[in-house]
């Protein structure tokens, strides 16, 4: 078998080979669950090694929009560090009460010039915007739908998107050249942003581990902090909240949902596998936000998703998937399967596999939505 390491591939794989995954739950060391919960949270904290000062949130208001009986709000908070997160939030014109609330999270698809966008419907979307979620979603801005059920659905841009994106201005010259030639917001602009930010995002991941962070961690603090700012809303009820995303947004679902209890249900869209078969086939598909390093010999990507347990976790994943190996897929399954029968909920736990390449499609997305109401109405 030829892999990126080649004849040093063992290097990398000799503790899977070893069966060494000291926090997973499946290790027989671990009897009480709340012990384990506890503990692997702390140690994938740790890892990710980004805890900086909260500092007030300072949510702020923006234009409100109302249509077809959803009310879309821009919406904002303080981070630590760079520009405000942006947020839409969007809710039932008519409904009364606190809602369930579901923090909705944005994939990463090489494309950073928009966040949040790509999950809400606008009434000035730009071609490139349709065109995008027509191959990834399916024609469908699904923040909406989800509203149309009954959700207050929050869409956060994340570090390096959208309103969170790296400011042209900020950086040397030379990494924007072939940007600064177009006119700002056009097509070409666009795209031209978005070729930028893919060679940009490995000098990015190697300052942020230079300076002894993780991208994963300022990733995961970020989505948390959108949490923050969900249960302090007047419309939402904060023991109902949810998470979801596809791709880069089932990553951060992962995190998300596996570290903060204050999310009850989650659903992860194209973004499951055991690591050993991504590290042999796809691992140069996988973006640098994925990596924590001396994470994933002590737990797997299934692992740190049942940290969520045993609240309901759905994942949904594609059989012509490029970015896993269906054999990684169907591991992954079987491995949370095990750990949620584990821990005496296997009805919690579900995995679905649908044909065709790496999408959240309409159907995906009406299993999710269904799976969300079934556990959260």
């Amino acid at each position: 078998m030829k892999t990126v390491l080649g004849p040093y591939h063992s290097m990398a794989a000799w503790r899977e080979a070893a069966g060494l995954r000291p926090f997973s739950f499946l290790d027989e060391r671990w009897n009480e669950l709340e012990s384990w919960k506890t503990q692997g949270r702390a140690k994938v904290r740790e890892l990710l090694a980004y805890e900086p000062p909260a500092g007030p949130l300072e949510a702020a208001g923006g234009p409100t929009r109302e249509r077809d009986g959803l009310v879309t709000e821009l919406v904002s908070w303080a981070q630590p560090f760079g520009p405000r997160t942006e947020a839409f939030v969007v809710r039932p014109a008519r409904a009364r009460g606190r809602l369930p609330g579901l923090v909705a999270l944005h994939d990463h698809s090489g494309f950073k010039y928009y966040g949040k966008e790509k999950l809400v419907e606008a009434d000035d979307e730009p071609p490139i915007m349709r065109e995008f979620k027509r191959t990834t979603y399916g024609g469908v801005s699904w923040a909406n739908e989800l509203a149309r059920r009954g959700f207050v659905v929050v869409v956060p841009d994340n570090f390096l998107w959208g309103s969170r994106k790296m400011p042209v201005d900020a950086v040397p010259e030379g990494y924007v050249r072939k940007v600064i030639t177009e006119t700002p917001g056009s097509r070409a602009y666009i795209e031209a942003y978005n070729e930028f930010c893919a060679g940009y995002e490995t000098l990015v991941a190697k300052t942020l581990f230079i300076s002894g962070c993780t991208w994963t961690g300022v990733m995961a603090w970020e989505d948390r902090r959108a949490v923050d700012y969900l249960v302090g809303r007047h419309d939402v009820d904060p023991g109902r909240l949810a998470c979801g995303g596809l791709s880069g947004g089932g990553l951060r679902t992962i995190f998300l949902a596996g570290l903060d209890p204050r999310i009850r249900a989650a659903f992860c869209a194209g973004f499951m596998s055991t690591v050993r078969e991504m590290v042999a086939d796809v691992v140069q598909w996988h973006t640098w936000m994925f990596h924590v390093p001396h994470l994933l010999p002590l737990m797997d990507l299934p692992d740190i998703a049942s940290l969520h347990g045993p609240d309901p976790f759905l994942v949904l994943a594609d059989r012509d998937d490029e970015l896993w190996t269906l054999a990684g897929q169907e591991e992954a399954d079987r491995k949370l399967a095990r750990i949620y029968a584990r821990m005496g909920a296997p009805e919690a736990y579900e995995g679905r596999f649908y044909p065709g390449p790496h999408k959240f499609d309409p159907v995906m997305q009406k299993d999710a939505f269904d799976w969300l109401e079934r556990w959260l109405s």
